[in-house]
């Protein structure tokens, strides 16, 4: 009889990046490094807690922007050059470290990991979302969905058309992917805005969840904190807010797991290391230093000076970090069932690419705790939020607060000097595609498809990715430009849709580019 509950929700997310008019394009290494690095050592991990009879719940975000990536055949298959591009490197490295056994033994690892990526790759036809609708169908794993590209709803609410859209594409999307409605979805951003919710159930949505003080500062507060679900008032859509405990024991690099001197160091990469002419046949083609991937540090200290990579040791840590994290979880579980007289739910969301690709041994601890949780204690079970609804109906009502997370937890990240411009643009965007959708009720034709094209690049430029960029300061200058084509494209489809002077030519390129969502209907802009 367990005490109470854990909810592991991994938020799987990359902006839709794309350019088939470049044989490579530095940006769509997002997606490659995430395959190799978080998602097939996540696939590898559930597939063996199936093969060993563990029983196991995660919840996991396969937002559509990410899904669309990994089901497209030209990604799909300049995903296979760049691993077997990693592969020869691999192969290369093991005869240059061949009198350097420590560094040796990392270069026939990583050579291993890459022939495993490949492997996995190619066992699911090149289609890991197959994958992961397996492990859903076997009722081990929960996905849900996301914003259509993942927008920041608070800052779209004065369209609130585009928030419908938003969701309504991201709900068809995933139904066609998977077979079934969504139950759930990641806010993108946790970005909630009051009223919100009323969006949701009309797509048929469940629940979301919500950062901390979402649900703290809620009308009125909440009797059990973020320790239960509450119904959204008028709708009864569920809301889960993040436990900040048990959160930052793991995400923070500096307090957290991560941070551990005995773990891999991620800045230190011979992409950067090694020198340019024997590197460069593995980095990108204008000679651009890029990671590969193959490290052969730890992290060691604080300081610059780093001491090589112990597989064992840092296995080792990994596995005491799942007991110890599944033991707080227990105390904290313990104390909360006294105080609440009801079982808790703890709710512990992350980034999907925080485990194996910034943690490389993130994969490895969550395969641990899992084991943990099943073999060793009685106290708490995982559970995801459908099950946890169904086990535990009845729930308190309230309106939660305007919230986000990141910076300061109310939209500053995505809404500060260096990314307020865009918001002026996409608006009037989103009010011109509603003029579109009201005025062209029934197409055909080229008409129809320029329409649905309209939607297409709105959506596209409603990233928040690219807001979280400007924002960052990294790979700004992609950001701008990523906003600025898909804005300048929306436009000039509008104005040739009102002048009735449609450039076929120019719409069928843009549609080869921006494929997103090829069942797509404007209409849903309304």
């Amino acid at each position: 009889m367990n005490k109470g509950y854990l909810s592991l929700v991994l938020h799987g997310h990359l902006p839709y990046v794309r350019h088939p008019e470049h044989e490579n394009f530095l940006e769509e290494d997002w997606l490659y490094e995430a395959i190799t690095e978080t998602y097939v050592p996540l696939i590898t991990v559930f597939e063996g807690l199936v093969n060993d009879g563990i029983d196991f719940r995660v919840t996991m975000t396969l937002s559509p922007t990410l899904t669309s990536m990994l089901m497209d055949a030209l990604l799909q298959e300049r995903y296979l050059k760049h691993i077997n591009r990693l592969i020869d490197l691999a192969h290369h490295e093991i005869e240059r470290t061949r009198h350097e056994p420590q560094f040796n033994t990392l270069a026939n690892k990583y050579l291993a990991d890459f022939k495993h990526a490949r492997y996995i790759f190619e066992k699911y036809n090149r289609n890991l979302v197959a994958a992961f609708k397996n492990f859903q169908d076997l009722g081990k794993l929960e996905i849900i969905t996301c914003g259509a590209t993942h927008g920041y709803f608070p800052l779209m609410d004065v369209c609130r058309a585009s928030v419908r859209a938003q969701v309504k594409v991201a709900a068809q999307h995933y139904e066609s992917v998977f077979g079934r409605k969504p139950r759930g979805i990641w806010l993108p951003e946790c970005g909630y805005h009051p009223g919100h919710d009323e969006i949701l159930k009309e797509a048929g949505i469940k629940y979301f969840f919500t950062d901390s003080h979402g649900i703290l500062h809620g009308t009125p507060r909440p009797k059990y904190g973020v320790f239960a679900p509450v119904y959204c008032k008028g709708t009864g859509v569920a809301a889960f807010g993040r436990d900040l405990e048990s959160s930052k024991q793991v995400w923070s690099s500096i307090e957290g797991y991560p941070g551990d001197f005995n773990y891999r160091e991620f800045y230190r990469d011979i992409g950067f290391d090694l020198p340019f002419d024997y590197i460069k046949p593995y980095i990108h083609p204008d000679g651009v230093r890029i990671n590969t991937g193959i490290k052969y540090y730890r992290i060691t200290g604080p300081g610059d000076r780093k001491e090589p990579y112990v597989p064992e040791w840092a296995r080792e840590k990994a596995a005491q970090q799942a007991g110890n994290f599944m033991f707080n979880r227990q105390k904290q579980t313990d104390y909360l069932f006294d105080f609440m007289q009801r079982k808790p739910l703890i709710i512990s969301p992350y980034d999907a690419e925080l485990f194996g690709h910034w943690w490389y041994e993130g994969p490895m601890w969550i395969d641990f705790l899992i084991r943990k949780i099943a073999c060793d204690q009685d106290v708490i079970r995982l559970i995801t939020p459908s099950e946890y609804l169904e086990e535990n109906p009845r729930n308190q009502v309230i309106t939660p607060s305007m919230s986000s997370w990141g910076w300061k937890g109310y939209s500053e990240m995505w809404l500060q000097g260096s990314n307020d411009w865009i918001y002026r643009h996409l608006h009037e965007a989103s009010d011109r595609m509603t003029e579109l959708a009201t005025t062209y009720r029934n197409s055909s034709g080229a008409l129809k498809r320029a329409l649905n094209q309209a939607l297409r690049e709105l959506l596209l430029a409603q990233s928040s990715d690219w807001g979280f960029i400007l924002g960052t300061g990294t790979h700004t200058s992609y950001a701008v430009k990523r906003t600025k084509d898909h804005l300048l494209r929306f436009t000039r489809l509008y104005e040739d849709i009102k002048s009735n002077s449609i450039d076929e030519g120019w719409l069928a390129d843009i549609e080869s580019k921006d494929n997103i969502f090829p069942n797509i209907d404007y209409k849903v802009h309304q």
